[in-house]
Formats: C-alpha cells, structure tokens, sequence
C-alpha cells in the first residue's frame, strides 16, 4: 500500500484529503505545516507528498526544497495542492522541484487519477 504525505493547514481540508485518499487504498499520514510535515518525512518514508502552498512556519514551496535536498525525497512525487493559479507561483514550484500543481477545489477522482500517475 502506498503511503502519502498530505500536507494542510486547514484541518476540514485534510479531512477531504485524507478521506479521497484512503478510500482510494492509500495509506495517509497528515500534516499541519511545512514544519510538521518535514519532522514526520524525516522520521519514515512517504510515496508521495500532496502539500497546499500557503501554510503558517514553511510553505509548500519552501517544504518542496527542504524535501528535495532530502536523500528520501529526490525522487518522490511532491503534488502542490492550492487555491494558487497564477503561473508565476506554478514556476516557482517547479523551480522548487515540485512535480505537479493542482488547484483547490479538487476534484477528487482527477486527484486520484494524477497521483496513480505519478507515484513511484
């Protein structure tokens, strides 16, 4: 079972998440904040990382570079979920190392359909 990292500072948020995710069969850990998130990603590793962007502490982005100079996290899939559109914010997580961008609300059988893709 593939275990994902879902990143969210609003609590009904992660429940949505958690919820479209497991019910899906992945195993779901949540996280408050970039800070959280990077304390849990340190101590096991994850498939996947679905973070939003704008977070108290760390945000999406700066979690997206913390992770990547991870020797874990090179590799995982790391999924920007936000209500950010604009393609300046987009290219500034790719330049971070995200892998995809997706913008709240979610739908969530797309969300499924990109994580199968990209989850190693």
């Amino acid at each position: 079972m593939h275990s994902i990292l879902a990143v969210d500072d609003s609590a009904s948020m992660r429940k949505m998440v958690s919820f479209t995710l497991a019910s899906a069969g992945f195993k779901v850990v949540e996280a408050v904040d970039g800070v959280d998130a990077f304390e849990k990603a340190e101590k096991q590793p994850f498939d996947l990382v679905l973070t939003d962007q704008n977070m108290p502490r760390l945000d999406g982005i700066g979690l997206t570079r913390k992770l990547r100079e991870h020797p874990h996290f090179k590799q995982t899939p790391i999924l920007i979920l936000t209500t950010e559109s604009s393609d300046q914010m987009k290219q500034a997580g790719r330049a971070a190392g995200a892998t995809g961008w997706l913008v709240k609300p979610f739908d969530p059988a797309r969300l499924i359909e990109v994580i199968r893709k990209v989850i190693v």
